[in-house]
């Protein structure tokens, strides 16, 4: 006598057939957070880091990107530390650790300013860019890292440009600042960055890429705010990438018309940036503006230095197809 079969039994042998037969899968959600975290998170060493990682924790990202990633000074001091008393690049394995995060990657430097991504997932090298000498130093460096969720690919192309108004080794510091000396050189350093990561691929727009840091120049996207002449300088930066690549740039496209400084001041110069598929997938992004990511200036004794950062973090959920 032939066996019955359910007609539940069927459905779900159907809907296998046709995840099978369209490709589908499951999205992925990831949880991103990055800061320029000023001199190795400099204001909460004498912490162990603790608000640090309360506030890591607070977000629960699979991935972090940190800018200004190394220990440099003495804590509550402009004083340098030796090179052996430096916790931080070296530490990053333990401190990330702290907030889940399983591996660390640094990219190339040639400074005491590298960035480093942390992740929960493994980190692969891809490129560690430094420039070429004498006249293509990127000069605190940049790193194309790759990570694989769930067996989707994820670029990632961390940078931190040049943050003077005069080129990089300028002769002349005041004449190169009269010529904008230091737009042109973060302009060069993009151009080498870009053609030496996300310009090299063909199918790019239809991969999954991020680029972000601190860019340390102004977008065109934000001139309601500064009223700057079209011509600007400052714009070049963002104008090369909107020009020459796939990438979106995430606050500016989901905010139109509104302005989210990065800074103490009201500039945006951290950007998120990413490639079409991704940017459909993204579910929540915010430049965090908190009581611990409020930028405090310390008037009395080391005015360059803010608590617990002079920049703002910012935070990017998306969806992976």
């Amino acid at each position: 006598m032939a066996k019955m079969v359910s007609l539940k039994g069927v459905l779900v042998v159907l809907a296998m057939l046709m995840v099978s037969l369209c490709g589908c899968s499951e999205k992925t959600k990831v949880r991103l957070l990055y800061w320029n975290i000023q001199n190795g998170m400099w204001s909460d060493q004498p912490r162990n880091y603790n608000l640090f990682v309360d506030f890591v924790n607070s977000f629960s990202p699979d991935i972090c990107v940190w800018c200004e990633a190394e220990s440099i000074y003495k804590s509550g001091t402009a004083e340098a530390l030796d090179s052996a008393d430096k916790y931080l690049p070296g530490g990053w394995g333990e401190l990330a650790a702290r907030y889940g995060h399983s591996y660390w990657y640094i990219g190339g430097h040639r400074d005491s300013y590298p960035q480093v991504i942390t992740s929960k997932y493994p980190i692969e090298n891809v490129k560690r860019i430094i420039g070429e000498e004498p006249d293509s130093v990127v000069t605190h460096g940049s790193g194309w890292a790759r990570i694989a969720i769930e067996n989707k690919e994820l670029n990632i192309v961390t940078l931190h440009t040049w943050p003077q108004k005069y080129a990089f080794r300028a002769a002349d510091r005041q004449a190169s600042r009269e010529e904008n000396g230091g737009d042109k050189y973060r302009l060069m350093e993009i151009e080498y960055i870009c053609k030496s990561t996300i310009c090299g691929h063909k199918d790019a727009s239809a991969q999954n890429w991020i680029m972000l840091g601190d860019f340390n120049s102004r977008s065109r996207a934000d001139n309601f705010e500064y009223n700057y002449n079209n011509n600007d300088s400052r714009f070049w930066v963002h104008d090369y990438i909107a020009k020459n690549t796939p990438y979106i740039d995430i606050i500016a496209k989901l905010y139109p018309n509104e302005f989210y400084t990065t800074m103490p001041g009201k500039s945006r110069i951290d950007f998120v940036y990413c490639t079409e598929p991704l940017f459909k997938g993204v579910l929540q992004a915010s430049v965090v503006v908190d009581e611990f990511t409020t930028p405090v200036r310390d008037s009395l004794k080391l005015s360059n230095f803010y608590y617990p950062s002079d920049h703002r973090p910012i935070f990017v959920e998306f969806e992976m197809d």
